[in-house]
């Protein structure tokens, strides 16, 4: 399993997408309001998500 960095892109739960803003042991903290239907969805700002549930998209150079 490979583990997001600050600043990657990732996909989880069925097409939702953010960017890493912290990474913790078990988890990272996802920013989601760069999704174009942000405001759609109602959705809070920020997330929390298991390493086990998402999918690096983009990886930024760090």
């Amino acid at each position: 399993m490979k583990i997001a960095q600050i600043g990657n892109l990732i996909e989880f739960k069925g097409g939702l997408r953010g960017i890493v803003e912290k990474v913790n042991e078990n988890s990272v903290i996802v920013d989601v309001t760069c999704m174009d239907n942000y405001r759609d969805l109602e959705l809070e700002q920020k997330t929390v998500v298991n390493h086990k549930n998402y999918k690096i998209i983009e990886l930024t150079n760090q």
